[in-house]
């Protein structure tokens, strides 16, 4: 079974190129300041063997760049700018495709709430506040969406609701779990990955920033796309990493993921480049 091979972790490879991401925006705020390091580190990611460049716009949004300062003609430029990065690295290796970044509400909130669901707007609300990110997303010339690490049944049932609409646009689904059988929420993997199943455009429905322990238990309920964490653990009281996943057992793993019958594979927070090119070197 061929499998395609996502990116790594934009974030962490942009701390690992010196760049300073303590702040509510992550990685979005290098599209106003350094828009070249995204551009670079999208393409360290296709040297490295990622056929999927996944753009920097999970964090960005309207409301988060205009709570900076910024207009919402300069924010939605942003968020065009962003898939412009991730699409002129893919033209300078002449090959691989460009997702752009849906991410959740939670993000916004930078309350860490992307992995627990706890959020203050139903699902007509987050409907609402999706809206125009994905529509701007959805027109720029992205291959396809990535509406990435959904930890809320209600916001997994406003962004099927926004595919729906949209039938021409391709997508692939991830979810944050907290565990092999549930998302972050609660609510069963089957039950929320179900919500996708007659749409045609969404190519893929899985789950990202989630312990590789619980990957091989998600492919069993039916996850195709599929890029965990590192593997280590962020111990929130003390702000700081601990546990670490060697990039040579990450690339191991994923040969046991394409086994089970995963078919978008690749890597989330505290993945690198060297993750990337063990998973390309695993599956080929």
């Amino acid at each position: 079974m061929s499998s395609l091979v996502l990116d790594g972790g934009l974030a962490t490879h942009l701390e690992a190129l010196g760049r300073d991401l303590s702040d509510a925006l992550w990685s979005a705020k290098l599209l106003m300041e350094d828009p070249g390091v995204i551009r670079r580190a999208h393409l360290d990611y296709f040297l490295a063997g990622a056929d999927v460049a996944t753009t920097a716009s999970y964090q960005a949004s309207i409301p988060g760049f205009v709570r900076r300062g910024l207009t919402a003609g300069q924010a939605r430029d942003l968020i065009r700018l962003s898939v412009t990065l991730a699409v002129q690295a893919r033209d300078a290796v002449g090959h691989g495709l460009v997702a752009a970044s849906v991410g959740p509400y939670g993000a916004y909130l930078a309350n860490g709430a992307e992995y627990t669901g706890d959020y203050d707007l139903d699902e007509d609300g987050l409907l609402d506040w999706h809206r125009d990110r994905f529509e701007i997303l959805a027109e720029s010339g992205a291959d396809l969406l990535a509406c990435e690490t959904i930890p809320s049944f209600d916001e997994a049932r406003a962004l099927a609701r926004l595919l729906r609409e949209t039938p021409s646009v391709q997508a692939w689904v991830s979810f944050s779990c907290r565990d092999g059988e549930h998302i972050s929420d609660g609510t069963p993997f089957k039950e929320s990955a179900a919500l996708f199943g007659d749409l045609s455009n969404v190519v893929a429905v899985g789950a990202n920033c989630t312990a590789p322990r619980f990957i091989s238990s998600l492919i069993e309920q039916g996850a195709t796309v599929v890029y965990p964490n590192s593997g280590e653990t962020w111990d929130a009281a003390a702000q700081h990493w601990t546990g670490l996943t060697d990039p040579v057992e990450y690339g191991e793993a994923a040969a046991e993921w394409r086994a089970l019958g995963a078919t978008h594979i690749g890597g989330c927070c505290r993945t690198t480049p060297a993750h990337i090119s063990e998973i390309r070197s695993h599956l080929a």
